[in-house]
């Protein structure tokens, strides 16, 4: 009897730490049902596919998306039936999703919409939301929690701006999946610290035009990693460069 006592307890204590790490949210999808409308977005990444994140992705609320800086990172969305529209949840699914987007508030709608302050909220492309939700409902309460990400390939670093003003948008990253800090390196120059513009665009006030070039990334996860002489001096504005490094956390 105590034994059973014991293990129900541990038992209840092991669902207490798991539920604990869940948030309550909810979720509505854009994007058509091929979510070829979810391309580009408000993290720059462009076509999805070819920046690592593919269909499985979501515009964050402005509560999520912390101005950028959760561009990137993945979540593991389910949907709650234990709250009001859960009849309208598939029933043991689960979809993992990408930071590709902001969903703005919209203020033509009481308190700003499904987006406005302070409301934890997915507009998913509709793939990935129908994988847990019932199309009918158009809005479901997930739970939710930040995972680690797996990604294909190294990290990616695509480059536009002009002679003085260089942009660098930084993709594909595993671990935490989001940049917390860069910094940028030419053939002839230190390391030079990069600020955040817009998404996941970084941005350097130097002339680095004919350099060749190597970045250094602090993920938001705290893992510090050099890529080193990752652009050749023949580089232009609009290329985009592969890696073969990748980040674990």
């Amino acid at each position: 009897m105590a034994k059973s006592l014991i293990l129900c307890t541990a038992l209840a204590a092991c669902l207490a730490l798991a539920a604990a790490d869940w948030s309550q949210g909810t979720s509505t999808f854009y994007g058509g049902p091929d979510g070829s409308d979810t391309m580009g977005g408000a993290c720059g990444y462009g076509n999805l596919y070819n920046a690592g994140y593919g269909i499985n992705n979501a515009a964050l609320s402005e509560t999520l998306f912390k101005d950028g800086a959760s561009c990137g990172q993945c979540y593991l969305v389910i949907c709650d039936g234990s709250r009001p529209g859960g009849q309208y949840c598939k029933p043991s699914t689960a979809i993992t999703v990408s930071a590709t987007n902001l969903c703005p508030a919209n203020y033509a709608l009481p308190n700003g919409g499904w987006c406005g302050p302070g409301r934890p909220h997915f507009d998913m492309s509709q793939p990935a939301w129908e994988n847990i939700g019932i199309y009918q409902a158009g809005v479901i309460p997930v739970l939710y929690q930040q995972v680690k990400c797996w990604r294909n390939g190294g990290v990616r670093f695509s480059i536009a701006g002009c002679n003085y003003f260089l942009l660098v948008n930084i993709q594909n990253l595993a671990g935490s999946g989001s940049v917390g800090a860069a910094w940028i390196k030419g053939d002839n120059t230190g390391w030079i610290q990069m600020s955040r513009n817009w998404g996941a665009n970084w941005q350097a006030l130097s002339g680095l035009v004919g350099q060749g070039l190597s970045f250094a990334v602090t993920s938001t996860g705290g893992q510090y990693i050099q890529f080193l002489n990752v652009v050749p001096g023949w580089w232009q504005f609009g290329m985009t460069f592969n890696t073969y490094q990748n980040f674990d956390y």
